[in-house]
C-alpha cells in the first residue's frame, strides 16, 4: 500500500477548523499519556472516548469526513507512532463513543478497563448492555484472551449461562452466607474451549487437557481457587479412592472435588460424589476448615432429575454441565469467516476465483 501524500482537508473544511481538531486531539492525547502509566487500559478507552466524542462533535463521518480523518492519522501518527491512529482506528473510536455515550455509569466503566481490542470485538455484536456487563466481568476475572471471546461470542455463551438453572443442594446443607455464596461462584455450565479440542474426548483425556491448562481452567471457575491436584488419593479400608481434581477455596475454606463426566448426568453419581466428601471430612478437612464440597461436570444435565437425586444429601453437591467441543465442520466455517472478514477489511481481493 502506497503512503498517503499531501492529505487535504475538502473544500467545505476550513484550515483553520482542521488546526483546531489537529490540536484539540493532541490536546486529549496528552493529558491522557499522565495517566497511562497507573491505569493503561481506562487512560487509553478515556483517550479513544475523547477523541471518539471530537470527530462526532465535528460531525464528521465516512462520506464527508474521510480525508480528513485521513489527514489526521498522518499527522498523530508522525508524533505518536505506536498509538495505533490508523484512520479506521479513529473511526472505531467514533464507533465507540456513540455506542456507549448515551449509557449508565455502570456499563461505560465496565468497558473503560477492557483492552482496546477486545472492545473492538464487542462492537462487532449487537449485544444488550446487560450481555456486554456480563462479557466484560469475564474478560477482568478470568483474563480471557481476545481468541477466548471470540469463541464465547460465536457460541453465544451469554445465552446459554442465562438459560440454564444452576442445580445444587447449597441451600438445605451449607450455612446461610456461605450457602449464598457458593451459588453466586459455581456457575450451571463451565465454557471450557481453552483446551482447544474439535474430536470428543475420553474422560481421562479430558482431565489431562484441564490440568495441562490449570491455570485457564482456574480463571474459569474464577477467583479464589487453588489446584491440590488430580486423582487425588484418599486411602481407607485398605482401598484406594481418587478424586478426578481437588481444589481449594480460600474465602469459603472447603475443599471442592470436582469429578468429570463425559456423557449426561447419571442419579449415581451423586452417590459417589458424597462418599468422595465424606472421606475428605474424615481424612484431610482440618479443624477449621468448613465441609467439603462437590462439584459434579457433565456433558448435559436434567434439572428436575439432579433435585430428586440431590433431595436426602446432606453433602454439598452441585451438578454443572461443561462445554468445550466445538464441531469440526462449525469450526472450519467460523475460521473461514474470519479469514473472509479480515480479506475484505483489507481490501484484498479473492485470487482463488
Amino acid at each position: 500500500m502506497k503512503p498517503i501524500k499531501n492529505v487535504n482537508a475538502s473544500d467545505n473544511y476550513a484550515e483553520k477548523d482542521y488546526q483546531e481538531l489537529l490540536h484539540d486531539t493532541i490536546a486529549v492525547i496528552e493529558s491522557s499519556r499522565v495517566q497511562i502509566a497507573k491505569q493503561i487500559n481506562t487512560s487509553i478507552m478515556s483517550s479513544h472516548w475523547e477523541i471518539g466524542k471530537l470527530l462526532e462533535e465535528r460531525k464528521l463521518d465516512s462520506k464527508h469526513g474521510d480525508q480528513i480523518v485521513k489527514r489526521l492519522s498522518v499527522d498523530l501518527k508522525a508524533k505518536y507512532p505506536h498509538m495505533g491512529l490508523s484512520p479506521r482506528n479513529l473511526w472505531d473510536m467514533k464507533k465507540f463513543y456513540l455506542r456507549y455515550y448515551q449509557e449508565d455509569i455502570k456499563l461505560r466503566r465496565s468497558v473503560a478497563v477492557l483492552p482496546w481490542r477486545h472492545n473492538l470485538v464487542l462492537l462487532r455484536y449487537d449485544l444488550s448492555a446487560e450481555h456486554v456487563i456480563f462479557y466484560a466481568n469475564e474478560i477482568l476475572n478470568k483474563g480471557w484472551s481476545l481468541d477466548m471471546l471470540l469463541l464465547a461470542l460465536k457460541s453465544e455463551y451469554h445465552l446459554s449461562i442465562q438459560a440454564s438453572e444452576k442445580s445444587n443442594n447449597f441451600a438445605v446443607t451449607m450455612s446461610g452466607e456461605n450457602a449464598e455464596y457458593a451459588n453466586e461462584i459455581f456457575r450451571s455450565r463451565y465454557h471450557l474451549g481453552f483446551i482447544d479440542a474439535v474430536e470428543p474426548l475420553k474422560e481421562l483425556d479430558l482431565e489431562r487437557h484441564l490440568v495441562n491448562k490449570i491455570s485457564s481452567f482456574i480463571m474459569e471457575l474464577g477467583n479464589g481457587f487453588s489446584f491440590i491436584g488430580n486423582q487425588h488419593t484418599l486411602s481407607f479400608n485398605n482401598k484406594d479412592y481418587h478424586v478426578d481434581l481437588l481444589f481449594f477455596h480460600r474465602r469459603l475454606r472447603s475443599m471442592i472435588a470436582i469429578e468429570l463426566k463425559i456423557g449426561e448426568f447419571k442419579p449415581e453419581y451423586v452417590g459417589k460424589m458424597n462418599f468422595y466428601l465424606s472421606l475428605l471430612d474424615k481424612l484431610e478437612k482440618a479443624p477449621e476448615e468448613n465441609p467439603s464440597i462437590g462439584i459434579i461436570l457433565c456433558a448435559g444435565k436434567d434439572h428436575l432429575e439432579v433435585e430428586l437425586a440431590l433431595q436426602d444429601i446432606n453433602k454439598p453437591i452441585g451438578v454443572a454441565e461443561f462445554q468445550y467441543l466445538i464441531p469440526k465442520n462449525k469450526l472450519e466455517e467460523m475460521i473461514k469467516n474470519e479469514i473472509k472478514k479480515r480479506d475484505n477489511d483489507l481490501g484484498i481481493k479473492d485470487l482463488r476465483n
